[in-house]
């Protein structure tokens, strides 16, 4: 009976606590927003799929290396001299009689098969994914009631985020449909980022043949009916497909033409977008408190959306050289995020080296593959998810559920480090040999418990030295390849949680920066 009344109790303590959890809603202020936990599901997955998929992959073209192939609808007007000769080659015609409106009916994924593409993305060890909802181009990759540039009454005739969305949720992977229209009103207009934006002349010839057309090119600038169709669709996305993420791309419009949103800057319109981007959020997090779901948002962008603090920091390939606050790389295999055909792709090697260093400084690493328009996936594309897939199966304890260590990288060695709990590990990004650990200088000489190589059977030499710990390879490190993760079992906590660069603007020091033609 006692053991009954305890248990009633505790039952009673952990819903009174889920219920005052449940009640500790965002009350709409960017500070209240600051407050948001990461998500571990975010913070332990580590890996996620990037997927560009839209009316634009029917293109597959660039001209030279000019710009991502996911920008070509816009490009067909920016560079005429170039396009219009392309497209009225292989179309027959060329804008205004021919323009980008016409190229959605080739764009039919009809070898597309959902199950499969979350089949191979949980089999290469991601843990979310995030598709195109929406691109630049006002094109909706869902069932939307409110455009009927969609693809449900378009194209494909299927609903692709929802059936996307239902098959990754039966492989358990999270899922975010991704939304990039705040920069749709710039796509098709004479000048960038605006607030009074004007359509180009061919798109505008092209609307007064199919008046249909302006819901897809336009609206052309900020008006508050713009925006209220901004927050509407994501709205849509929202209550129809529940998505563990809101994936936001950066909005120039907050630093351009005359605003400067972090100083309080703003023309009417942008103030007015601002405060619903805020609410928007507000709602995502609070719809997220209702039902129970861990969700969560990014800060795109080198000048950032909101306020440092809600939300990942995150860049196109962005490398930090520091350990920063929670962020995220969306990384490309090649050079563009659309399907660009004969595109050039990086080394194996190279990928897995970007992978570890991303997190090891904290970041997450959501890579990128470009699906043709039928719904196949390259095959260099599908090469390169395997070979990752592979390292992750023998490396995947020093990857998954990892914080980083005090330190990020040693030169000497070539080595990153992660943590997991007492265990370091020592991931070497070069075929090692002999080398020794300069942050472990210092330790007592009974610290460490053992030493060994994950996908190694073969015993590994070790010893601590007045210089630290020193490693030698073992005998079949030849039979690995890419990068070498030694597991360090140490009798210490391992993670440094007061090394990291908490200030976004110091910690994106250094980083590349990409012009906005080539960003998503």
């Amino acid at each position: 009976m006692k053991k009954i009344k305890i248990t009633t109790l505790i039952l009673l303590f952990s819903l009174s606590l889920t219920f005052a959890q449940k009640k500790q809603k965002y009350d709409g202020s960017w500070e209240s927003l600051q407050q948001m936990p990461i998500p571990s599901w975010f913070d332990d997955g580590k890996i996620g799929i990037f997927i560009h998929w839209g009316p634009y992959s029917v293109i597959g073209h660039r001209q030279g290396g000019r710009g991502y192939a996911e920008h070509v609808p816009k490009l067909i007007y920016a560079y005429p001299q170039y396009y219009y000769k392309y497209v009225e080659k292989r179309w027959g015609a060329k804008p205004p009689e021919f323009g980008y409106k016409d190229i959605i009916p080739e764009f039919k994924a009809e070898k597309w098969k959902p199950d499969e593409w979350a089949k191979l993305f949980a089999k290469v060890g991601a843990k979310y994914v995030v598709l195109t909802a929406e691109h630049h181009d006002g094109w909706a990759n869902w069932d939307s009631d409110i455009t009927p540039w969609n693809a449900v009454d378009m194209g494909p005739k299927r609903d692709l985020v929802g059936d996307l969305g239902k098959a990754v949720r039966k492989q358990g992977l999270k899922y975010a449909p991704s939304y990039h229209r705040e920069r749709h009103t710039s796509f098709f207009t004479t000048e960038k980022y605006r607030v009074h934006a004007k359509a180009r002349p061919d798109i505008l010839a092209e609307i007064e043949k199919m008046p249909k057309a302006a819901s897809l090119y336009g609206p052309f600038g900020f008006s508050k009916a713009s925006v209220d169709e901004y927050v509407a669709r994501w709205k849509e996305i929202q209550d129809k497909y529940h998505p563990d993420f809101l994936w936001i791309d950066d909005i120039p419009i907050f630093t351009r033409d005359g605003n400067k949103v972090a100083k309080g800057i703003m023309k009417p319109e942008i103030e007015y977008y601002y405060d619903q981007c805020r609410q928007m959020i507000t709602d995502f997090m609070n719809n997220g408190i209702d039902r129970g779901q861990e969700v969560y948002l990014n800060n795109k962008g080198a000048n950032r959306n909101w306020p440092d603090g809600i939300g990942c920091l995150e860049k196109d390939n962005l490398k930090l050289k520091v350990i920063g606050p929670k962020w995220q790389s969306c990384t490309t295999f090649g050079s563009s995020f659309g399907y660009l055909e004969n595109d050039g792709y990086k080394t194996p090697q190279s990928v897995i080296k970007e992978m570890v260093e991303v997190i090891s400084r904290n970041g997450n690493f959501l890579v990128n593959i470009g699906p043709k328009a039928d719904g196949t996936i390259p095959a260099e594309q599908v090469r390169l998810l395997n070979i990752m897939g592979d390292w992750l199966k023998t490396n995947g304890k020093a990857i998954y559920g990892s914080r980083y260590w005090k330190e990020n990288y040693q030169e000497a060695g070539h080595l990153a480090f992660t943590t997991h709990g007492k265990n370091l590990y020592a991931i070497a990004l070069a075929k090692p040999t002999s080398f020794t650990i300069e942050g472990t200088k210092g330790w007592d000489k009974d610290e460490v418990v053992a030493v060994s190589l994950l996908g190694s059977k073969a015993k590994v030499k070790w010893e601590m030295t007045s210089e630290g710990l020193k490693i030698n390879a073992p005998s079949d490190v030849d039979k690995l390849q890419y990068a070498w993760s030694f597991e360090i079992i140490t009798k210490s906590e391992q993670h440094h949680p007061n090394v990291i660069q908490t200030d976004a603007s110091q910690a994106l020091k250094g980083t590349k920066k990409v012009d906005l033609d080539g960003k998503h």
